[in-house]
């Protein structure tokens, strides 16, 4: 049985939506007199299973392709993509980009990998059997999280946009604008996208929105916080980040930078 969220998880979860839609300069005053839509949906996460998490991974982008489980990790350096036992949480092999680029989001596309970078304005294309990189590509603005629907690759960078691009040529197909009561959200972090929404978390914020695709409202909030305060992390940039909807089985994973674990939640309620 899922476990729905009371008034004041409710009111707490709107208010933290509202300061992702303040703009940088304002002050708590700004937000707490936000006005509040109950009825948004609220619902807290509920943990269904348990799985270990390489804390070494700074993640940035977590998928499922075919039954196997990927991921991109960011930091200078340190990035890779690489194919994760779920069980065990280690590599079971990855390719590391080059320690100039800090490697963001990614997603499956037919046999391949698409892969961001942060700031480059630079994307690659891997082999997914072998990682080996078959191409790049190049867009405007900053690259944060990928998911895609089956006809379109989605791009978050950070704004309240999300950008629709052609999964062979790249080319911006549409843009939407997620907003939560009329006002644009931004900090949209790492994406996946599960029957017929996107799931997007907002950075710094341990809750995960329920985007119309069409439209760009906000459907639901997912309230992982309790989930989120209970990992044992202290650095402030361990924070979630990390969402994957593996189809074959239907069921939702969810981890973050650095993370002991990664758990399996049950799915929001539709």
């Amino acid at each position: 049985m899922i476990r729905r969220a009371g008034r004041g998880i409710i009111a707490g979860a709107a208010l933290a939506i509202m300061a992702a839609a303040a703009p940088v300069v304002s002050g708590p005053a700004h937000i707490q007199t936000a006005p509040v839509a109950a009825e948004v949906p609220v619902e807290a996460a509920r943990i269904l299973a348990t799985y270990p998490h390489d804390t070494s991974a700074f993640t940035q982008g977590l998928f499922f392709a075919d039954g196997a489980l990927f991921e991109s990790t960011g930091q200078h350096g340190e990035s890779v993509v690489r194919e994760v036992d779920l069980t065990s949480g280690k590599a079971k092999r990855e390719v590391r980009l080059d320690a100039r680029y800090f490697g963001e989001g990614s997603t499956a596309w037919g046999d391949t990998i698409v892969s961001l970078t942060w700031t480059h304005g630079k994307g690659f294309r891997w082999d997914r059997k072998t990682l080996r990189k078959i191409g790049e590509f190049s867009y405007p603005g900053e690259g944060w999280g990928l998911t895609q629907d089956g006809t379109s690759l989605i791009l978050s960078d950070g704004t309240p946009e999300l950008r629709f691009l052609d999964p062979v040529t790249f080319a911006e197909q549409r843009r939407i604008t997620v907003t939560y009561q009329g006002r644009p959200i931004r900090r949209l972090n790492e994406l996946e996208y599960v029957r017929g929404e996107i799931l997007a978390n907002i950075w710094h914020q341990d809750l995960i929105v329920r985007i119309d695709p069409a439209t760009g409202v906000i459907r639901g909030i997912l309230d992982l916080r309790e989930l989120a305060a209970a990992v044992p992390v202290t650095d402030p940039e361990a924070v979630l980040n990390g969402i994957a909807y593996d189809a074959r089985s239907g069921k939702l994973y969810v981890t973050g930078k650095n993370w002991p674990s990664l758990f399996e939640i049950a799915l929001p309620a539709r």
